[in-house]
């Protein structure tokens, strides 16, 4: 089984988001082989809280003009690990110090890479 075209969908709009708010390695992660409750992962970080708050909102603003419905979201409120669960697709967006701490890459590195847009990989490229 391989991630749903709607999470694949979901993966990009939250990616794109996240890169728009200047998110750093946004990587994402086709999960469905592995856990039953989702499709994908995306992982982001931000170099501080406020970063992270900011990345956030804008991932929800997006969502939701995708048509996606937010299930849970935890850790808002201590700003440094925010999990946003849109069912098909799960977002982690961490401060930089968390992302390395628990480095869910090493987790997840065996499940197949999404591909992301062009502007998520090289920032630098025009719209």
């Amino acid at each position: 089984m391989t991630a749903t075209p709607r999470a694949v969908e979901l993966v990009e709009t939250a990616a794109l988001a996240a890169a728009d708010k200047l998110a750093d390695g946004i990587i994402a992660y086709d999960v469905s082989e592995q856990l039953v409750i989702t499709d994908a992962f995306v992982l982001c970080s931000a170099s501080n809280d406020r970063q992270v708050r900011a990345i956030v909102d804008e991932i929800e603003l997006r969502m939701r003009q995708a048509g996606a419905q937010l299930i849970r979201r935890e850790g808002e409120r201590e700003g440094r690990w925010v999990l946003l669960d849109y069912l098909d697709t799960v977002v982690h967006v961490q401060h930089a110090e968390e992302r390395t701490y628990y480095a869910l890459e090493r987790i997840w590195k065996d499940c197949p890479l999404i591909p992301l847009p062009e502007l998520v990989v090289n920032p630098g490229s025009t719209r």
